[in-house]
């Protein structure tokens, strides 16, 4: 395991789902589902366990997002309720699961930047 070249930080290799390492190999080998290694570095990811934290901070940001749109929309445009259950829950849905990957992503690296994965090599 080498590190090719030292990401920006974190949150950059995070939010680009990229290796906390070397910032070039993938992260995750399906849509959530982290890589056993970096393809790149060879960094071992069976240490990356974010648990339920991405979900949390994405329903934190989407929540209030949805929230005020729908919000100003009512206020601007006073539109029946089905019109709300038309807009919103498909947003809801489409910010939850684009953000989802890289709010992981994130909490991945945290975890190495900050030597969570020393105990479990």
């Amino acid at each position: 395991m080498t590190p090719v070249q030292p990401p920006a930080s974190a949150l950059v290799t995070g939010l680009l789902c990229r290796c906390p390492n070397c910032g070039q190999g993938k992260l995750f080998k399906g849509y959530l589902k982290v890589a056993e290694s970096c393809a790149i570095c060879g960094l071992d990811l069976k240490f990356a366990d974010s648990g339920d934290g991405p979900a949390i901070f994405v329903i934190f940001l989407v929540s209030p997002i949805i929230i005020i749109l729908a919000l100003i929309v009512g206020a601007v445009f006073n539109p029946p309720p089905y019109v709300h259950l038309m807009l919103w829950i498909p947003a809801t849905i489409v910010l939850s699961l684009a953000l989802l990957p890289p709010f992981k992503g994130v909490l991945v690296a945290l975890q190495y930047r900050h030597d969570a994965h020393e105990g479990h090599q």
